[in-house]
């Protein structure tokens, strides 16, 4: 994964969480397949730049407001681990909700063209083969 790749990801979390649609279409494949963890939400797979917008449109009508935090992002070649939390109130409720939030990335071209998002980051780290196991005691 190239450094730029990683400024991508970053500018289109940014926007992703002012929510900016243009500015994030603008770091993602125009055939970008984007998988959401979030239940609740109108879809289970996001596809294309119409599939960003109805992403967008459906945390708006679940969330009032959110933000995603990346804590760490593992160098997988031309894919990325993303780590993080996610930090959403509820639209209705008004309940602030913080969960563990993460996304398996597949770069083309500098752009992202597949997120896969989990809310927990072992099933995380075993979709790529990371598990990480306690240490065992001798």
């Amino acid at each position: 994964m190239s450094q730029e790749n990683v400024k991508a990801y970053m500018r289109a979390v940014e926007a992703f969480n002012r929510p900016d649609i243009e500015a994030l279409l603008e770091e993602l494949d125009p055939e970008v397949e984007w998988y959401s963890a979030l239940s609740g939400m109108g879809s289970e797979v996001y596809r294309g730049v119409e599939g960003v917008h109805e992403l967008v449109r459906d945390m708006g009508e679940v969330f009032a407001s959110w933000t995603f935090e990346v804590s760490d992002i593992r160098d997988l070649g031309d894919r990325a681990l993303s780590l993080g939390r996610l930090y959403a109130r509820g639209h209705e409720s008004g309940v602030q909700t913080e969960v563990s939030f993460n996304q398996l990335l597949d770069f083309r071209g500098g752009k992202v063209m597949r997120v896969r998002s989990f809310l927990d980051s072992e099933e995380a780290l075993d979709a790529v083969g990371l598990s990480e196991e306690p240490p065992k005691n001798p």
